[in-house]
């Protein structure tokens, strides 16, 4: 199922529906099921929220998507953490540290060192929660960058509570999958991370969590453990992946994540950036007007602009 979360001209909340067999949205009405009331809700009631999503479906007001606007899926997630899992990033991000002043040549990829906690578990940060944007948003120029990029990943929201879980089991607690942008300002978060923590103003500033266009339930995507993942910037094509190159499986990451803390149902976990999958990689950057699309395999596209510059 393609659960969505979008607003309607004068309304004075966000509803939510599901993508029916003609495209159109079929509005999941919140009078005829308290899970209805939003996307946290209908996470939070598990297989009987998705059930009665099912069954509403053929029966529900049907709407075109171009009638609303489209916001995140879950516009703002109980937490967010976003992981660092796959290698080749990792590596030609690194790579080039002399675009900032780091080091006076590119060196090659494989000759970057890393430190072998990263191969041993899951690295992560906690993002901003309250900056999440949703599709077609414009994104905002963050004051006095030079160096605004976007970064390709794969994203799972969480629909069980749980903590200290196996990581056999840990799947069972993924109730979907999206496209997630983690648009990123290089300079600050470069210039930043130089102090021994962050990223903080680096990804943090409004509208940097790009979400959507849609949630897709984990029935229909398995693992996601081999999705096709593209980037394209002004139609060309930029980045090209897939997530079957983690190094980490999310089931791998629930269960650390999980150790001694509980996850709850809504929260967002990033997959990282996959390989060549941001222009820092490509020492190539974002300008003013262009417009940004993340394709996944069998989640659509998420597509946003990005604002003029500021400072």
């Amino acid at each position: 199922m393609k659960l969505l979360t979008f607003e309607r001209p004068g309304a004075e909340a966000p509803e939510i529906g599901a993508i029916a067999h003609d495209g159109r949205i079929a509005v999941l009405d919140r009078n005829l099921h308290p899970a209805f009331s939003d996307m946290l809700s209908l996470i939070e009631a598990g297989e009987e929220g998705l059930a009665a999503a099912g069954d509403a479906i053929d029966e529900a007001e049907k709407i075109f998507t171009s009638q609303v606007r489209l916001l995140a899926p879950v516009p703002c997630p109980p937490q967010m953490r976003d992981a660092l899992t796959f290698e080749m990033h990792l590596r030609q991000a690194r790579a080039n540290r002399y675009l900032f002043g780091q080091a006076k040549t590119r060196i090659s990829p494989d000759e970057v060192v890393i430190p072998q906690v990263w191969y041993d578990q899951p690295i992560y940060y906690k993002g901003n929660r309250f900056s999440v944007s949703g599709p077609e948003d414009e994104i905002l120029w963050p004051f006095g960058e030079t160096k605004l990029d976007y970064e390709l990943e794969l994203g799972i929201i969480i629909g069980k509570e749980g903590s200290d879980i196996a990581e056999e089991d840990a799947m069972d607690h993924v109730f979907g999958f999206l496209i997630f942008n983690d648009f990123s300002a290089r300079d600050h978060q470069i210039a930043e991370m130089q102090g021994g923590l962050g990223p903080s103003k680096g990804k943090d500033f409004r509208t940097a969590n790009a979400m959507g266009p849609w949630l897709v339930t984990r029935d229909e995507i398995g693992d996601g453990d081999n999705l096709t993942m593209v980037a394209r910037i002004n139609g060309e094509e930029w980045s090209r992946g897939n997530s079957s190159t983690m190094h980490h499986s999310f089931a791998r990451i629930i269960a650390h994540v999980s150790r001694d803390e509980t996850l709850y149902p809504g929260e967002f976990i990033g997959s990282g950036t996959v390989g060549g999958g941001c222009g820092l990689e490509l020492g190539r950057f974002l300008n003013p007007g262009d417009v940004v699309e993340l394709e996944i395999e069998g989640l659509g596209t998420l597509r946003n602009r990005i604002g003029p510059k500021r400072g």
